[in-house]
């Protein structure tokens, strides 16, 4: 089923209990929060302490995105701060199996994200172990980036060796998903949609009607 995620990275952080409500109440089921270190991504972003903050005013599920290095050593962490599903890189986890066992251990649903140029084939023996895969379709770090249209093959890529391998996991795709391309990334496979500017600029809660129309025809 698709689902749009809006990413707060792009909200109102002086009104942000309020930018969630009304994407919540609009009728969005995923929020999308993005936790940077300044080390794997060029920018820092939310924490711990906000992610338990909006935790106690929201039902949505709580879809955490770990751009930091050494993600291991948060897991517990971020379970406790009320994250549903949690999202390592690739290319920060050199024992990728072994995060995704913390991760599920932990409570918590297990994503992989993968940069723009990290092949597919680095999940060649994980991918039974995962409940959603993130492809980012901009370089992480900033938000309003322009969409690289390259990803569309990766996602329809992606899409076929889950299909080739019977599985039913989410793909997520996150950055420049605006309402002129959201139908491209849904035709090419994926069905969790991260979008930020697009959602947070503007009447939010227009925003998030229109998205979940397309989503809802798709």
């Amino acid at each position: 089923m698709n689902k749009l995620a809006p990413s707060i990275l792009s909200a109102d952080f002086a009104a942000l209990g309020e930018d969630v409500r009304k994407v919540e109440e609009a009728g969005a089921e995923y929020l999308h929060i993005d936790v940077m270190d300044g080390h794997f991504v060029p920018n820092y972003s939310l924490g711990i302490p906000v992610i338990e903050s909006i935790r106690r005013k929201s039902v949505m599920v709580f879809d955490v995105h770990l751009m930091i290095d050494n993600p291991d050593q948060y897991i517990k962490a971020f379970a406790e701060a009320g994250a549903d599903i949690l999202t390592v890189h690739a290319e920060v986890c050199p024992h990728l199996n072994r995060t995704i066992a913390a991760i599920k251990e932990n409570g918590m649903k297990a994503c992989v994200a993968l940069n723009p140029t990290t092949p597919l084939n680095v999940l060649d023996y994980v991918l039974e172990d995962l409940d959603m895969v993130l492809l980012m379709t901009i370089n992480p770090g900033f938000g309003g980036q322009k969409y690289i249209e390259s990803s569309t093959r990766k996602i329809q890529e992606l899409r076929k060796m889950m299909e080739a391998r019977g599985l039913e996991i989410d793909i997520e795709v996150d950055g420049g998903i605006k309402l002129n391309n959201v139908k491209t990334v849904l035709d090419a496979g994926a069905n969790i949609i991260v979008a930020g500017s697009a959602v947070f600029g503007g009447d939010i809660e227009k925003n998030v009607t229109d998205f979940m129309k397309i989503l809802g025809e798709a």
